[in-house]
């Protein structure tokens, strides 16, 4: 994904509220489910720490939520990450992304 789609999905996701928050027992098969089923219900979401306050704990995070749900994490703002799976149902799809 390009810089610009990454800053035009960030710009779409900064009215959104957090759908999903992860506290101190991380990454979980709950969690997973939560995440994959915001993903797919939105295809952008946002996904609060509430007890990780560490970066490199975020980022550790986040590259395990990228891989296990095949998203992209388009940005991070504080304690909130913003991940983007486009959905596999071309009718479903409620972002277009731009390409140039």
């Amino acid at each position: 994904m390009e810089g610009y789609q990454r800053k035009y999905l960030r710009g779409v996701a900064h009215d959104m509220k957090p759908v999903v928050f992860i506290g101190r027992n991380g990454v979980t098969d709950g969690l997973n489910r939560s995440i994959d089923d915001a993903l797919t219900a939105h295809e952008l979401i946002k996904v609060k720490f509430n007890d990780f306050k560490e970066k490199e704990d975020k980022t550790e995070i986040c590259g395990l939520i990228e891989d296990t749900h095949n998203c992209e994490m388009v940005g991070m703002i504080g304690h909130t990450a913003i991940f983007y799976r486009r959905h596999p149902n071309e009718e479903k799809r409620k972002i277009a992304v731009p390409v140039r």
